[in-house]
């Protein structure tokens, strides 16, 4: 009966843990710019950056990124990889899924030569859609 007692405190200070570790953090756009491979399969050329002012957010406790663009795009993170910094960048990069079960790399990555202007990449194999943010 003690050790049952001892599990169950043992798993309810684990379980609270966890959820102290995760974190949601809360970006603004101000503009977006796509790049799309041509019928050759070369890449074309950035489109005109619209300025744009939506919600991101990255959520570690449920696992993903969400952008609330007029159509919303959930993206499921399936691996957190490595983070990657060299004189120029910092690069926060996530395997994942979007809500129609496509595969794609999302990217968050500060500009450290441009005053830390944070930028969001989603990379897909035909497409890449950039976004300028900002913290909330």
């Amino acid at each position: 009966m003690i050790k049952t007692k001892i599990y169950i405190v043992l798993l309810f200070l684990v379980m609270g843990l966890q959820y102290s570790f995760g974190q949601n953090y809360k970006f603004k756009t101000s503009g977006f710019s796509v790049l799309e491979k041509t019928e050759k399969g070369k890449w074309g050329k950035w489109s005109d950056l619209d300025l744009v002012n939506i919600l991101v957010t990255l959520d570690t406790d449920k696992n993903r990124i969400v952008v609330y663009s007029q159509i919303i795009q959930l993206f499921e993170i399936i691996d957190y990889q490595t983070i990657e910094e060299n004189d120029t960048d910092i690069v926060y990069s996530f395997t994942c899924k979007n809500n129609e079960g496509l595969d794609c790399t999302v990217s968050i990555i500060t500009r450290k030569k441009q005053d830390n202007r944070k930028q969001l990449y989603i990379n897909y194999e035909d497409r890449i859609i950039v976004y300028n943010i900002f913290n909330m």
